[in-house]
């Protein structure tokens, strides 16, 4: 099942949390993608809050190539990096994976016509990533 939400693309997986925690990194590295940040939204909010929550990782991912042309053009672009990347597991135990939409942040209102097309590229590489986890 994939569904859209407003600033990324979801995909429910046939694999389980745990192989689709493995290979995402395998994936992202594959467009030129590395992790360089990595939430543990379960672990956090039971150290903070004292709650429990399904498991759910925030994946930051940074193609730095990417990110110094996007900052090049426009350094207030840092707010938008990097890429963030969600894997949850589902009510019914599913696997589900998501990637920010670029053309929503990025790409959205872009004042430098290589900014929207960089944004384009970095989707479709997103896309690409996601795509390798069945």
């Amino acid at each position: 099942m994939e569904s859209t939400f407003t600033h990324g693309h979801f995909r429910e997986l046939s694999m389980s949390y745990d192989e689709a925690l493995a290979r995402l990194p395998e994936e992202l590295k594959k467009e030129g993608f590395g992790v360089i940040t990595e939430i543990d939204l379960k672990a956090t909010f039971k150290a903070k809050l004292g709650v429990d929550f399904r498991r759910y990782r925030i994946l930051g991912a940074c193609n730095p190539t990417f990110a110094h042309k996007a900052l090049q053009a426009d350094p207030r672009i840092g707010v938008l990096l990097p890429c963030n990347v969600a894997l949850y597991e589902s009510d019914a135990g599913k696997a589900v994976v998501g990637a920010i939409d670029p053309m929503q942040t990025l790409g959205a209102g872009a004042q430098a016509p290589a900014l929207a097309e960089l944004a384009r590229e970095v989707g479709a590489r997103l896309e690409r990533a996601l795509a390798g986890l069945p």
